[in-house]
C-alpha cells in the first residue's frame, strides 16, 4: 500500500503533463490573444498600443455586425432543428424498431466526416440539384446559402445528438412508465409527463453542444459558400458567419486589420460564453423543477 503522501505525489505527476498541455495549448494563446486585441500590428515583434480602438472599429465594422446577425439566425434555427430531429430519431430507435443498431450507425456516421469535405460534397450536391431545376448556383442566393448550411449542419450533427438522447431514453426507469400506464396515460402523455422531465439532463447537454458548435461553424461555411454571395451595394458577404468573418479580417484585409480581427475574436468568445451560460442556467433550472 502506498502512503497517502506518495499517492498525492503520483497523482500530481500524472496530472502535470495534461495541465502543462492545457496551459500551452489554451491558457497562453487565449491570454496572448486578449493582449494583442489592444495593439495594431503586422508582426508580433512590432506592436503599437492603441487601447480600445480595435474594439471601436470592430463594432463599426458592417461586415462583423452582419455576420453576427446571420450567425445568430443560423444558431436559432439549427439548434431547434437538430435537437428535434435527434430527439425523435432517438425516440423511434428506442421503441423496438428492427435493425435499430444499424440505423444508429448510419445516422452517426456523418459526424465522422471532416467539415471541409462535407462542405465540398454538399456544395456539389446542391448545385447538381439546382441545375436540374434551372436554378442558379447555391452561392448566388443568400436564402439558398442559409438553408444549405442548415441542411449540412443538421445532417452532420443530428446523429451525434441522437446518441446522447438514446442514452437519456434508456436511463428513464421503466417503473415510471408502468405506473403512468396504470394511471391511464397514453403515449403522448407518457412522452410529455414522464419522458421529457426525465430527459432534461440530455436536453441540456445537446442544447449546449449544438449551440456552441453552431456558433463556431467555420470549415463547413468556408467550403459550402465561402460567405457568398457578395452584396456589392452594402459591401457584405451575406452568408459569412462570425468565425469566417474574423478569419478573413485577420488574414485578408491588410496589416492594420489584424488587431481588429483579434478584438472581434475576443468579442465573439464573450458572446458565445454569455449565451452558453444563459442556456445552461435556464435548462439546469428546468432539471431542478423536473
Amino acid at each position: 500500500m502506498f502512503k497517502k503522501a506518495n499517492r498525492k505525489l503520483y497523482a500530481l505527476i500524472f496530472v502535470l503533463p495534461t495541465f502543462a498541455a492545457f496551459i500551452i495549448g489554451f491558457i497562453y494563446p487565449f491570454a496572448k490573444g486578449i493582449q494583442l486585441s489592444f495593439f495594431k500590428f503586422r508582426r508580433l515583434n512590432k506592436l503599437t498600443f492603441v487601447g480600445l480602438d480595435n474594439y471601436k472599429e470592430a463594432f463599426q465594422d458592417k461586415s462583423f455586425l452582419a455576420s453576427f446577425w446571420f450567425t445568430l439566425m443560423f444558431v436559432v434555427v439549427s439548434v431547434i432543428l437538430i435537437n428535434l430531429i435527434a430527439f425523435f430519431v432517438a425516440y423511434g430507435l428506442t421503441i423496438g424498431i428492427r435493425g435499430s443498431n444499424i440505423f444508429r450507425t448510419v445516422f452517426f456516421m456523418p459526424n465522422l466526416v471532416g467539415g471541409i469535405i462535407l462542405g465540398y460534397i454538399w456544395h456539389q450536391i446542391f448545385d447538381a440539384i439546382l441545375r436540374n431545376f434551372d436554378k442558379p448556383s447555391l452561392v448566388t442566393n443568400t436564402s439558398m446559402g442559409f438553408w444549405g448550411l442548415i441542411i449540412l449542419m443538421c445532417w452532420q450533427q443530428a446523429g451525434y445528438m441522437m446518441i446522447i438522447y438514446i442514452a437519456g431514453f434508456q436511463s428513464v426507469p421503466g417503473d415510471l412508465y408502468e405506473a403512468a400506464k396504470i394511471d391511464g396515460a397514453n403515449r403522448r402523455q407518457l412522452l410529455t409527463n414522464v419522458t421529457l422531465p426525465m430527459m432534461m439532463p440530455s436536453i441540456t447537454i445537446c442544447t449546449f453542444l449544438t449551440l456552441t458548435n453552431s456558433f463556431k461553424l467555420f470549415d463547413q461555411n468556408l467550403a459550402l459558400t465561402a460567405g457568398a454571395p457578395y452584396n456589392v451595394d452594402k459591401g457584405l458577404w451575406t452568408t459569412r458567419m462570425m468565425a469566417l468573418n474574423i478569419y478573413e479580417v485577420f488574414y485578408g484585409e491588410g496589416s492594420n486589420a489584424k488587431g481588429v480581427g483579434q478584438a472581434e475574436g475576443v468579442i465573439f468568445f464573450l458572446i458565445v460564453v454569455a449565451i452558453s451560460l444563459v442556456q445552461l442556467f435556464l435548462t439546469r433550472r428546468k432539471e431542478v423543477q423536473a
